[in-house]
């Protein structure tokens, strides 16, 4: 019989996720069956223990369950820990890890797909909600020179910012409209702004060379153009990605945490990303 696994989300019929497991399981030979969950928003947990008692082996979460699933976890990995969000649950017996491993495939997406190196890079994230949250000890671990988060409130940045002081890298935050001057090397769009067509404004910016301008959206409906963001950004020399490669490296964060073994994401992400990707 196959193991079982599954994302939980609420809605969740859009999630890639099985699509994505299925082809790690087919190239890797692990016999594991994965499936969609709509659990109900006041329902999380109830649906995870009947996932677990049916023999569920492990899941994925996404919204807008990822805080929720920190307390179902009895283990946290630090990275979850710090982002104080879960998006991935393993089950041994009574043991439930939980771990994020969002951060984790941005910055493999970042240095190994885009080769993009971290090291020593200026790094400007915009947003300061659970997307960023959830991405930046890695980031910081990469080796960065800094990170500056510029968010619509200045206060949300700013403690954001707080809470990683001392570990290494300058960490600072501010307004969007105040705070974003200056020379990058990464610009990493953490806000849902693209998903309605929006943009944070890229006035002020300068970028340098080999600079990469991120969306961590990804939008299937943006295969041939990407969005008004990532074209600003291009219209000013820099190169772009959205965020297939981060779904398509997370999942194989989780998949290794499962199984033991990691699957090779190079000829998934070729499939799924579109061709623009990387490119100025």
């Amino acid at each position: 019989m196959s193991d079982r696994y599954a994302v939980f989300g609420h809605p969740v019929a859009h999630s890639r996720s099985p699509e994505i497991h299925a082809e790690f399981a087919r190239s890797t030979g692990q016999d594991i069956r994965y499936e969609r969950i709509l659990a109900p928003l006041d329902g999380f947990a109830a649906a995870v223990a009947a996932f677990r008692a049916a023999g569920g082996r492990g899941a994925n979460v996404t919204l807008p369950f990822k805080h929720e699933a920190c307390t179902l976890a009895t283990e946290l990995t630090m990275r979850a820990s710090d982002a104080g969000a879960v998006n991935t649950l393993r089950f041994d017996g009574e043991r439930v890890l939980g771990d994020n491993t969002d951060g984790a495939g941005l910055v493999r997406d970042l240095e190994v797909n885009l080769q993009r190196p971290l090291r020593m890079a200026r790094v400007l994230m915009l947003g300061a909600g659970g997307a960023a949250a959830g991405v930046l000890l890695p980031l910081l671990e990469a080796g960065i020179a800094s990170l500056h988060i510029a968010n619509r409130s200045p206060g949300r940045a700013r403690a954001l910012a707080g809470r990683h002081a001392g570990r290494g890298p300058s960490v600072s935050g501010g307004g969007l409209d105040d705070s974003m001057h200056g020379t990058w090397d990464v610009v990493i769009n953490a806000t849902s702004a693209s998903l309605s067509g929006e943009m944070p404004s890229l006035e002020g910016l300068g970028f340098g060379a080999d600079a990469l301008c991120y969306d961590m959206v990804y939008a299937p409906d943006r295969q041939a153009l990407p969005g008004p963001f990532l074209q600003a950004a291009r219209e000013k020399g820099a190169r772009i990605a959205e965020g297939m490669g981060m779904l398509v490296e997370q999942a194989a964060e989780s998949f290794t945490l499962w199984r033991g073994v990691r699957p090779d994401t190079r000829a998934l992400l070729e499939r799924m990303a579109p061709a623009w990707r990387g490119g100025r």
